[in-house]
């Protein structure tokens, strides 16, 4: 919804040519082998999102849709009087449970991952098979994701030498300061590899999320503002011995609109990126 950004940032052009950020997902997910969208959205805006977003993948790649509602829950639960915010990023990947049955990624519709990264989770995905509990995630250098406009939260990666993730540490209000990288008495280098929610997952996913999901309401359902997030749900699968996430260290270069004020560099840097010949100036000719 954009609450900082201040309108829907999924339709905003940012390319040469009017493209959304969703539009360079799309095409690299195209050229890196993937065969199929599933665009998770709210229903009240469904006319709008086809007729400006996915119309246009629909002679491209096979495209499908599936709905975020308060309602879509597990057996035995129903919708806490009052509750109006969406259930999080773990219930959105969960509505997906009916219109997905292969390994899949699994992005924001309003970040910039870049070719790399969905090359190398759609490299990982092709080694596994649907039953298999072995998922993996981008991990960004930390330094490559601050905005220059404010302060951002990040799900710090705790790593294994064999390269599977261990924990995720939520930590907000991260700024560059006159004394580096900073979030409150916190201080990073810039080369710790976070998650912004690019993960590789296969159908195995979806019964782990509804148990944990489930556990969610059972404890939090009654707070108006909580939120059952992906990360805390996969750190659950880990931790229980039912899943083993690598992270996939990508160098690819991350943009996102946080803030309104955002919106010019990642202009600027889509532009110095079509310059390259990375893309073409019109992505979808």
């Amino acid at each position: 919804m954009g609450s900082r950004y201040g309108g829907l940032k999924q339709m905003d052009p940012v390319g040469p040519t009017g493209e959304t950020l969703l539009d360079y997902s799309v095409f690299d997910a195209i050229r890196s082998g993937f065969q199929r969208i599933v665009f998770v959205i709210r229903r009240d805006f469904e006319e709008e999102f086809r007729e400006k977003v996915g119309r246009r993948f629909e002679e491209r790649i096979d495209v499908d849709y599936v709905f975020q509602q308060l309602n879509d829950l597990p057996e035995g639960f129903s919708v806490p009087e009052g509750r109006a915010k969406p259930w999080g990023t773990g219930h959105a990947i969960w509505c997906a449970r009916t219109a997905v049955d292969s390994p899949f990624l699994a992005i924001n519709a309003d970040d910039f991952y870049g070719r790399g990264a969905i090359s190398d989770v759609g490299t990982f995905l092709a080694a596994q098979q649907v039953h298999s509990t072995a998922y993996c995630m981008a991990g960004y250098r930390l330094d490559t994701t601050l905005s220059e406009n404010g302060p951002v939260a990040r799900g710090v990666c705790e790593i294994q030498t064999d390269g599977l993730l261990s924990g995720i540490r939520e930590v907000t209000k991260i700024e560059r300061g006159v004394d580096g990288i900073v979030s409150g008495g916190d201080r990073f280098l810039g080369s710790e590899r976070v998650s912004l929610n690019c993960w590789g997952f296969t159908p195995a996913i979806f019964p782990g999320l509804e148990a944990l999901f489930s556990r969610f309401l059972s404890d939090h359902a009654e707070e108006e503002k909580s939120e059952f997030y992906i990360p805390d749900a996969v750190f659950g699968l880990i931790t229980s011995g039912h899943a083993s996430v690598q992270v996939l260290p990508v160098e690819s270069r991350w943009f996102g609109v946080t803030y309104r004020e955002d919106r010019p560099s990642v202009v600027e840097a889509l532009a110095r990126l079509t310059a390259k010949g990375e893309y073409p100036v019109s992505l979808w000719g």
